[in-house]
């Protein structure tokens, strides 16, 4: 029997999780169950847009008949409380990044799940691109050698319209700025490549073109665990807004990886290898400007996971440190 899925949370993140969510529909290996948002208006708009049931009551989603797997894609600070209740209806759970809004908080979230006995994924599909499995397969092998340096760059636009939105850029709805909100993505995709950081320090700001409390200029220095040392240069004031970038140096090649194309170039002289082609990362005016292939790519990963009941390779605590190295660079913010 298919799976069912439901999703909590109808605004703007839902896009991409129902597109994926309606091809792997298509392929026949899930149904979607419904939808739910505490507000009408988001429920009534969901529900003309993909043709799906839609529940004023959280509670009667949860107790909807062979509803399995709940998306969890509120803001961060209601994702204790949402994804708590959907454990304690006993489905299984992916939540949107952040995990939660704090690394305590995330990590008090991960543990419910284990107590639980429910498996909990969490939605960084960066993970997932091709181009980006790719180089993870090519550093495991070895064949970049021995790792020396490594450098993310997030170079976003976010307009007047999008800080418009009520709460939005601030602590108490996102939790966090641009190394939260936007540029985790590619922190925990530069963990997920490079391994853990070791040390790190770094300095943020908040730039004069918008009224948020939280930061939108980052810049910091990394010393991973395997001797590597990098750079981490995030930011939502680059107009117009370009791709996010990952480059690592080893002893035998580079990689260049500029969000869905990957560059290899070999200490041999061969190549240079390209994966995958130029394209958005939704870091300009449009944040949804992007592929929803990975996402699809990332609810299929749970699917199987739940299936063969093995923790899925997004699991909810391999989004841990990403969050921790978060919150390590804010705590050396300069203050006034």
């Amino acid at each position: 029997m298919r799976p069912g899925v439901g999703v909590i949370g109808l605004g703007m993140a839902s896009t991409p999780h129902m597109l994926a969510l309606r091809d792997l529909e298509a392929q026949g290996r899930l149904r979607v169950v419904g939808g739910h948002a505490p507000s009408a208006e988001r429920r009534d708009a969901f529900a003309r847009r993909w043709s799906v049931p839609v529940f004023a009551d959280q509670a009667e989603l949860l107790a909807a008949p062979g509803l399995d797997l709940v998306l969890v894609l509120t803001p961060p600070w209601t994702h204790l409380p949402v994804a708590g209740a959907a454990l304690e209806a006993g489905k299984h759970l992916i939540v949107e990044k952040p995990l939660e809004a704090t690394a305590a908080r995330a990590e008090a979230l991960a543990e419910a799940a284990e107590r639980a006995g429910r498996l909990m994924a969490v939605c960084l599909q960066h993970r997932f691109r091709p181009a980006a499995q790719h180089l993870k397969s090519v550093i495991d092998s070895g064949a970049l050698g021995t790792p020396l340096s490594a450098s993310a760059s997030i170079r976003w636009w976010r307009d007047e319209a999008y800080f418009a939105q009520p709460g939005r850029g601030t602590k108490a709805r996102d939790g966090g700025g641009v190394l939260l909100t936007q540029a985790i993505h590619s922190i925990d995709l530069l963990l997920h490549l490079m391994g853990p950081v070791r040390e790190v320090t770094g300095f943020a700001t908040t730039s004069p073109l918008r009224r948020i409390d939280t930061e939108d200029v980052v810049a910091a220095a990394l010393r991973f665990e395997n001797g590597a040392i990098g750079v981490l240069d995030a930011t939502t004031v680059a107009r117009p807004g370009f791709p996010e970038r990952i480059e690592i140096a080893g002893t035998r090649g580079s990689a260049v990886l500029s969000a869905h194309r990957l560059e290899l170039h070999r200490a041999d002289g061969s190549g240079p290898e390209i994966i995958g082609e130029e394209g958005s990362g939704g870091g300009g005016v449009d944040p949804m400007a992007f592929d929803h292939g990975p996402h699809r790519a990332m609810i299929a990963a749970m699917l199987d996971a739940i299936a063969t009941g093995r923790a899925p390779p997004h699991a909810a605590r391999t989004a841990l440190p990403a969050q921790r190295l978060i919150e390590a660079i804010l705590a050396r913010r300069p203050h006034p």
